[in-house]
């Protein structure tokens, strides 16, 4: 591991003497400075591993040199070595306060001078390898992290075929519609982990479906009002299926599962929730999921036509949509048709949330 030393007095005569002996330290390099304002203006875009510093300098002394070192953020903890022909304890003191860590007194003694040298960059040595170990650490963190993120989103994607595998809408739809959320998260100006949080929660939405009896949930006709009613508990039975996960993704999975059928005014079910009592994800859910489910052909349904299924947004705006979430679907239209042609119907074997 090389270690760089710079070496500061206004003497060029000591300067070179004490990067002579520096020489010979192995894998040690050393830069010498006759004023220690030079000296911190390369400090704040390196790093040294030892400073040696004389006290006695005509515009900047020694003491004041360390001050305004360690004030550099990434030089608070490297080793300071001073040098002085001054043995007062209270000068000892004012350096030790100032950030000093080992003195040398003049006339230099070569041997004491290698010995606490190398002591110092020993405790640099040491300060690195616990810098890069935990750098390392971290990233093994990070990897980890990702692993176990790339897990859970796999078990998502598997929860999300299940409940596909019993309704007559695609795992296209499902991709659309994340995508359609993100895009609404993103225009709200939501943080982008929020974001990413909404595009793999929501193809969660109808996982309750799953506890659907097959002749209500594939029935090609209108509902009855009896159907219908065993068709609503899909919101709750999501909600079950999903809540009191550890998953932050889960959760809000269990969160739009439940209320992504409530509208603004207060009509939908379960909860008959209105306005901002209604989760804000559940709110842009409720937008894309609509225009997907409009703009899309089904063996009971022929698809709409995309001019009339924004009027339905629009109509609906501050009755069953949240008016800013349509809004925001709205802004550039440009994107939310990129994201339709992206992912078409007969892309039966889409691995992925996907991404706009």
């Amino acid at each position: 591991m090389e270690m760089k030393t710079l070496v500061i007095d206004d003497s060029q005569i000591n300067v070179t003497l004490l990067c002579r002996l520096l020489e010979k330290i192995e894998h040690c390099s050393s830069m010498g400075f006759l004023a220690p304002e030079t000296a911190l203006e390369w400090c704040k875009d390196q790093v040294p591993d030892l400073v040696l510093v004389d006290y006695m300098m005509p515009d900047m002394n020694g003491i004041e040199f360390i001050r305004h070192f360690r004030n550099i953020k990434h030089c608070a903890d490297i080793p300071v070595l001073m040098i002085t022909a001054n043995d007062e304890v209270a000068l000892r003191y004012e350096a030790l306060e100032a950030g000093a860590n080992d003195f040398l007194i003049k006339p230099v003694d070569k041997i004491e001078f290698l010995a606490r040298t190398k002591n110092m960059l020993a405790l640099r040595r040491n300060q690195r390898f616990l810098e890069d170990r935990a750098t390392w650490l971290a990233t093994e963190v990070q990897k980890a992290t990702l692993e176990i993120r790339a897990r859970e989103q796999e078990t998502i994607l598997r929860l999300c075929k299940a409940a596909d595998s019993r309704d007559p809408e695609t795992g296209a739809h499902i991709v659309r519609m994340a995508n359609y959320s993100c895009l609404i998260a993103k225009r709200l100006q939501l943080p982008e982990s929020v974001q990413e949080m909404i595009l793999e929660a929501a193809p969660m939405h109808d996982i309750g479906k799953v506890g659907i009896p097959d002749h209500i949930l594939l029935k090609p006709g209108k509902l009855t009002d009896e159907e219908f009613a065993i068709m609503k508990n899909h919101a709750r039975l999501g909600h079950q299926i999903l809540a009191g996960s550890v998953s932050e993704t889960l959760q809000m999975g269990a969160e739009i599962a439940l209320s992504h059928h409530e509208k603004f005014n207060g009509s939908g079910y379960p909860q008959g929730l209105s306005g901002s009592d209604i989760p804000l994800s559940a709110r842009i859910v409720a937008v894309a999921d609509v225009f997907d489910a409009l703009t899309s052909e089904r063996p009971y349904k022929r698809a709409w036509e995309i001019e009339r299924a924004v009027d339905f947004l629009k109509e609906g705006s501050g009755l069953h949509f949240d008016p800013q979430c349509v809004e925001a679907f709205l802004a550039d239209f440009s994107e939310v048709l990129a994201i339709k042609d992206r992912y078409q119907e007969d892309e039966d074997d889409i691995k992925v949330f996907g991404s706009y």
